[in-house]
């Protein structure tokens, strides 16, 4: 028995069999990128140097040509850089990940093959049914940019924009004040011994934010109206300088908004029409050759005057005020929405290699995983199931039950 017992201890005293974790294996990405069909949409999803990046790794793309020319970036740069240009976009769409910026047409998804990972915008207030039918038919992943978090939980590619939008809103503004279009003749901002432009803003999420920033640099006055005191409270903070903030009361506002140079409206809904806060009785009390841009359009505006306006012809007049209402404000400035963009969704394409899939990133990383809205043809999406009527799959018991 002792003997037993000391041979057993010896046992014990050998090296033993560890088990080792199995890393992922790395997969090989074949990317697609067609050429924007939505009107005066003019931003790519990635630039020349996030190609080469991808390319370096092992990853293929193919872009459709000309599909960065509205931003300024040629076939030759992409084709410099290891990407394959082609010339038929359904070429584009043999890709096993397809990345694109404007939601796909009917006729664009008739193109995509089934099981194929798509990224894009979703874009709620113009999205229809049988979009969702096609993609889940044809047993897509696709995943939202705007549902997009990352790591602060912060919604990554919609708080790039809105930085985006505010700060070029205000510039915008400036060109309508000058003599240039036919404005007040005014420079945007103050010289000594001159009073400043007044601007007032409607609402202090991260657009109105950003475009406080810009006016006041410029050396304009800032009035900031929401109807939040915390949202009012951090814009304060975060720009680090005293400005005019108030809540939104309709005596206070209507007097600020007949007396100013240009309103910036930038208040959005959660879910459906941003409120119309401002009547059409103030807007014809406004200054002569005032202006407004209404950032908040797409959700239908927040001036009872607005109405919805183009790059091509983005300007009206109604009671003698200029009106500004296009829906796609970054796309005026798309080279610079593109590197916003790019910046983060390369890091996420990366990862999708290095982990070995889709699923290991969406198992992985919770920002992904809540961007998306279809997974594998199942609708993952609780508000699209309930809105649109479909079988709604919780997205964590898929992944799991697949893993």
């Amino acid at each position: 028995m002792g003997c037993f017992s000391e041979v057993a201890q010896q046992a014990m005293m050998q090296p033993q069999e560890a088990l080792e974790q199995v890393k992922p294996k790395k997969n090989k990405l074949y990317i697609g990128i067609p050429k924007e069909t939505s009107y005066q949409e003019n931003r790519i999803a990635l630039t020349p140097l996030s190609v080469a990046l991808l390319v370096n790794s092992g990853h293929q793309v193919v872009i459709e040509s000309n599909a960065g020319a509205a931003a300024n970036f040629d076939d030759i740069k992409y084709s410099e850089q290891g990407a394959k240009i082609v010339y038929d976009v359904k070429e584009v769409y043999e890709a096993d990940i397809i990345i694109k910026i404007a939601p796909p047409t009917l006729e664009e998804i008739e193109l995509m093959k089934h099981n194929q990972i798509l990224f894009s915008a979703l874009q709620t207030a113009t999205l229809k049914k049988e979009h969702l039918s096609a993609l889940m038919n044809k047993k897509i992943t696709a995943l939202a940019f705007e549902y997009l978090r990352d790591e602060g939980n912060v919604l990554s590619v919609v708080r790039a924009m809105s930085e985006i939008v505010g700060a070029t809103s205000v510039l915008i503004a400036a060109e309508y004040v000058s003599n240039v279009f036919g404005g007040k003749g005014l420079m945007l901002g103050g010289v000594t011994g001159v009073p400043p432009t007044e601007i007032v803003i409607l609402g202090a999420g991260t657009v109105g934010e950003y475009a406080a920033r810009t006016a006041i640099a410029l050396g304009a006055e800032v009035k900031v109206f929401d109807s939040s005191l915390f949202r009012l409270r951090r814009l304060q903070n975060n720009i680090g300088s005293r400005v005019f903030t108030s809540v939104i009361q309709p005596l206070v506002l209507e007097k600020a908004i007949t007396t100013c140079d240009v309103v910036i409206g930038a208040i959005r809904a959660q879910h459906g029409r941003s409120p119309c806060v401002v009547s059409e009785e103030t807007v014809a009390k406004m200054k002569p050759n005032s202006v407004i841009i209404d950032v908040s359009i797409d959700q239908g505006g927040c001036f009872e005057t607005s109405e919805v306006t183009n790059h091509k012809n983005p300007v009206f007049r109604k009671y003698d005020v200029i009106h500004y209402c296009v829906p796609n404000i970054a796309s005026r400035v798309s080279r610079t929405a593109t590197y916003a963009l790019t910046n983060i969704f390369t890091p996420i394409l990366i990862d999708i290699g290095d982990m070995g899939g889709i699923m290991e990133l969406i198992w992985a990383k919770a920002g992904v995983r809540n961007a998306v809205y279809i997974y594998q043809g199942a609708m993952t999406n609780k508000d699209l199931a309930q809105r649109y009527g479909f079988a709604h799959k919780d997205l964590n018991l898929l992944v799991v039950s697949k893993h």
